[in-house]
């Protein structure tokens, strides 16, 4: 600690010894400015949607990973950290600094559709705290890009957009991924185009999206990005709920999600 005072002392004279201790206490859980050791761009196996990658970060090395997207598609990643002071951002095309999520404000989960076409940056890297004392972080994360852009409404449903989406309405639905699993509950948007046309993109609480299709307020397929091969599908409305399967998975989409008020 005597170290610690005496270069805050040199760097600035006019600073009492005890605010110098103090402000570095305040930064010192900040996040780092990583200086990114590596960049590494994401490739999807033929056919598939999704990736998963692991690797390890020390100190104040982090490293960013490039995945090319559509705008309207949808992406989730879901981290998984051995180091508490270990998060992820995710950056948008063309954004150095700028993030569209902030994993130590956020959390280790990801998921939204997509406003921009391009290379999007998931950056991986080490809290200040943990950066300073060079601690080291191993990890893996699962990243997922629906296999159909969602194109944004074109303004002929009247609907205004959720802020900071180009979807019309979010909510909680229950959903189920493996048959005889209990309910549980998953974030959805929807795109509505008029006539009851619309898109709902139904996100996983664990990693990876689905999007059910609808034309004229009937359901009429879903997307294959976490099918190999043809999948059995069947909807049915009662009490104002589309019970939807798609494989396995069980969905409980509100009729008013789909046409709106």
């Amino acid at each position: 600690m005597r170290r610690l005072r005496l270069i805050l002392w040199r760097n600035d004279r006019r600073w009492p010894m005890r605010t110098g201790i103090l402000t570095f206490a305040a930064v010192a859980l900040l996040p780092v400015l990583a200086a990114v050791a590596a960049e590494q761009v994401v490739h999807f196996k033929p056919g598939a949607t999704s990736a998963t990658l692991d690797g390890t970060i020390k100190g104040y090395d982090g490293k960013d990973y490039r995945v090319g997207a559509k705008a309207g598609q949808a992406m989730s990643v879901l981290f998984e950290p051995n180091n508490q002071s270990c998060y992820f951002n995710v950056l948008p095309p063309g954004s150095n600094d700028v993030s569209i999520f902030t994993g130590s404000n956020s959390g280790n989960e990801f998921a939204a559709n997509l406003e921009d076409t391009g290379d999007y940056v998931i950056r991986v890297y080490l809290m200040r705290n943990a950066a300073r004392r060079n601690e080291q972080c191993k990890y893996k994360f699962t990243v997922e890009i629906s296999a159909q852009a969602t194109e944004a409404p074109d303004g002929s449903s009247n609907d205004a957009l959720v802020p900071g989406t180009n979807f019309n309405a979010t909510s909680d639905i229950p959903c189920s991924r493996v048959a005889g699993q209990p309910s549980t509950r998953c974030r959805a948007g929807v795109v509505r185009r008029g006539d009851g046309n619309s898109d709902v993109t139904v996100f996983w609480p664990d990693g990876g999206s689905r999007t059910l299709f609808f034309k004229g307020g009937e359901f009429t397929g879903a997307d294959s990005s976490e099918a190999d091969g043809d999948v059995k599908t069947s909807s049915s409305l009662e009490n104002g709920l589309y019970l939807i399967r798609v494989g396995e998975q069980r969905f409980e989409v509100p009729d008013v999600l789909v046409v709106g008020d």
